[in-house]
């Protein structure tokens, strides 16, 4: 019997209440893979990284957001699969319920693993390259050695030439504070309330 990746997901939500969608796992697919990045406001403000892969959203919670400097090492704490409709929600989680907080689309696009992502998992280091609008090039997620009872990994910049310095990474992060696919900022989203966007309309990523 196939695994079932969203149970947990599923288990955790009251889909009378939130406007998160019903976990269902799509059919794999090989190529032109998605992934997305959400800023969510819940508890402890972090950036939700998620990779299609065995037809549902493999996601890591990145405290401090991706580094566009190689010399910076994420943390990235392994959470529980999403469904890829979650690549279309923004909006907030009410009050009560799991994740309870605005939630953003940061960035959105392709990624591209190096070889197969079971296989790289496995070895505890992903290589992949990612087509976003503001993430881009190539990276690392390197799996660390830990006894901590989370599973805990590492979100690392490849040296390449979408690489930034330490300065410019935190300007690029402060500044780009906005949703890729409808422009709002979070006090937007949160003043909203609790639906999703619906619209995907595409706005201009700004450059210095």
């Amino acid at each position: 019997m196939p695994r079932d990746f969203l149970k947990r997901y599923n288990e955790k939500r009251n889909f009378g209440i939130t406007a998160e969608p019903i976990g269902q796992a799509e059919k794999q697919t090989k190529t032109n893979l998605h992934f997305v990045i959400q800023l969510h406001e819940a508890t402890r403000t972090h950036y939700d990284f998620r990779l299609e892969w065995h037809g549902v959203m493999k996601s890591w919670a990145v405290i401090k957001g991706p580094s566009f400097d190689p010399a910076d090492k994420r943390l990235a704490v392994r959470t529980g699969d999403h469904p890829l409709d979650y690549n279309e929600f923004e909006g907030v989680i009410p009050d009560g319920q799991y994740g309870a907080g605005p939630v953003m689309i940061w960035d959105e696009g392709i990624w591209i693993p190096e070889d197969n992502p079971d296989k790289m998992e496995k070895k505890g280091h992903i290589t992949f390259k990612i087509e976003g609008s503001r993430m881009k090039g190539q990276w690392h997620l390197v799996r660390m050695r830990t006894p901590d009872k989370r599973e805990n990994w590492l979100l690392i910049k490849c040296k390449d030439d979408f690489a930034l310095n330490k300065t410019k990474n935190a300007d690029f992060l402060k500044r780009e504070n906005t949703s890729i696919v409808t422009g709002r900022t979070m006090v937007d989203i949160r003043k909203a309330g609790t639906g999703k966007t619906t619209c995907h309309k595409k706005y201009p990523l700004k450059v210095s």
